[in-house]
């Protein structure tokens, strides 16, 4: 039953579907028959079981032959159709033909036409199955290229907006952003020239302030006229702009070959514009890709530029704050005025001498500045005391790095420039505050602050004391290296003075300990001194 032919006759006339029925009655083992009416009938019987093979007459009421195949080929295209009439006339076979019909079967009919009829359009039936499938597969693996096609390009534009993104994030400082937003456009749109024009709408001109040239020799005064001239066409528009040819009269006929000029926009008013430029000709012109790539970095760039504004805005204030409050701290006693600015620059000489990163000679710089900040928390009698420091008083004179580090902290800075500051009193050998750190568990930037910060104690007049002459000095901080200090740290030290990087005024006599002949420095006595009072 399950290899039996399912055919389907539709004929409104009795007789007709007569003489079907008679046929198949004499090959039941082969097929199965199933009639309609008319072709309203039929198509809901073709959609409800299964069609092998159909006869169809072309002149029916409701729906005629004509539109039954082609709403039989619209649920399966791959149905052999055989028309039955009794006007076989040109414009039907036409007609009938483009409808997807294998043939025709002549009113009035025999049975034997019919199994004929069959049998040729069987014979016929898998080659053009298999030209149909051909063609649909064909299609399919046409649509597949089209959408891997479109897919790669979206793949590819966002793997350019995600570079895009990546390379504004690590952007710290307005200097050195507009040379990278340049250096960024010409990347993208593949350009010989970029250039960032900032505008001001006082006076409607703009003022390069970033450049960036593939090959200097590609680049002349005429093509940066040209340039400038597409940069303030950019403004008066207000929008992007491309010029796909510029070899004509608005551009003089220099030798550019394509130009595109973006306005980056900040709170609705025109900042800026950006234009990069093709130069020679045989070059293929920018396209709207390009456009579309550069109006994302400079949209990217004007939230960028106007946070970079405020941080840094805030930053400028918060240091000016913080400053202050040193400034406040080295008033107070003017034995120490200008320590902490020398101690940040003695940190930083340091640094360098050791191979340190520009981020690394940063903290170093901004630390040094603040290190001593938390003794604005200290009582002026113990901070300004010109004699010995009783035991009670010395150990509130060793919370100024605690009180430090909360305070840089509470104004929102980062964990580093804590750390350095909280731990400059620690010691090599463990026995420094306030946490007792030793050897390398102390950060290591906060090793050189040490060296810096008791180089210049020691080199400075205090309330308690004279300065101390340089060679006592170095011999101190040499002789304890490996105790108070990081050697490495000391070594670096010893070079930088050896280099002439260390310099240190005259000095007078200073007050020594008579019993072991070491300087009394207050803040961090030495090991043995009689005059710490943990002694």
């Amino acid at each position: 039953m399950n290899d039996r032919l399912h055919i389907l006759v539709v004929d409104d006339d009795k007789n007709v579907l007569e003489i079907f029925r008679e046929y198949f009655e004499r090959a039941t083992d082969a097929y199965s028959l199933v009639t309609a009416r008319n072709g309203a009938e039929a198509i809901e019987i073709c959609g409800k079981r299964k069609i092998d093979f159909c006869f169809t007459d072309l002149y029916m009421p409701q729906v005629d032959g004509i539109e039954f195949v082609n709403r039989l080929h619209e649920l399966d295209n791959t149905i052999p159709v055989v028309v039955m009439t009794g006007y076989p006339t040109t414009d039907n076979a036409i007609a009938t033909l483009k409808g997807g019909v294998v043939d025709f079967l002549k009113k009035p009919f025999r049975g034997d036409d019919i199994g004929k009829v069959i049998d040729g359009a069987l014979a016929n039936r898998s080659k053009f199955v298999s030209t149909l499938f051909s063609k649909e597969e064909k299609s399919s693996r046409e649509r597949l290229l089209y959408l891997d096609e479109k897919l790669s390009e979206k793949t590819n534009d966002l793997n350019m907006l995600n570079l895009i993104l990546q390379k504004l994030e690590w952007v710290k400082s307005s200097s050195e952003f507009f040379d990278l937003v340049v250096g960024l456009c010409a990347q993208v749109s593949g350009s010989d020239e970029a250039h960032f024009h900032v505008f001001d709408e006082s006076t409607g001109k703009t003022a390069l302030v970033a450049s960036f040239q593939k090959t200097k020799s590609e680049c002349n005064t005429d093509n940066q006229w040209a340039i400038e001239k597409a940069a303030l066409k950019g403004v008066s528009e207000g929008t992007a702009f491309l010029m796909k040819d510029c070899v004509d009269s608005d551009c003089l006929g220099l030798p550019l070959r394509s130009v595109i000029g973006i306005p980056l926009r900040i709170r609705g008013k025109i900042f800026g514009i950006i234009t990069v430029a093709l130069i020679g000709e045989g070059k293929e012109a920018f396209s709207e890709k390009q456009v579309y790539y550069l109006d994302f970095v400079a949209k990217r760039a004007a939230f960028l530029i106007e946070n970079l504004a405020l941080y840094e805005n805030i930053y400028e204030n918060l240091f000016a704050t913080l400053y202050a409050f040193v400034e406040a701290i080295e008033a107070k006693d003017p034995y120490t005025k200008q320590h902490s600015n020398r101690v940040a620059e003695l940190s930083v000489i340091i640094g360098s001498e050791m191979g340190l990163s520009g981020e690394s000679l940063d903290l170093l710089n901004f630390s040094g500045h603040l290190h001593d900040i938390g003794k604005i928390g200290i009582r002026d009698h113990i901070l300004l005391k010109p004699a010995r420091l009783t035991a009670e008083e010395y150990t509130a004179i060793k919370e100024h790095p605690i009180i430090g580090a909360s305070i840089i902290g509470h104004l929102g800075l980062m964990s580093e420039e804590q750390t350095i500051v909280r731990h400059h009193h620690e010691r090599w050998d463990g026995r420094g505050y306030p946490d007792g750190l030793r050897g390398t568990d102390i950060p290591f930037l906060s090793r050189i602050l040490a060296v810096a910060d008791t180089y210049d104690a020691m080199a400075s007049d205090r309330a308690y004391r004279k300065r101390i002459p340089k060679d006592i000095i170095l011999q101190m901080i040499e002789g304890n290296s490996e105790k108070q200090f990081d050697p490495r740290v000391v070594t670096a030290f010893m070079r930088a003075h050896q280099k002439g990087n260390v310099s240190q005024k005259d000095t007078a006599n200073p007050f020594t300990c008579k019993k072991c002949r070491l300087i009394n420095i207050k803040s961090d006595p030495f090991d043995g001194c009689s005059l710490n009072p943990a002694n």
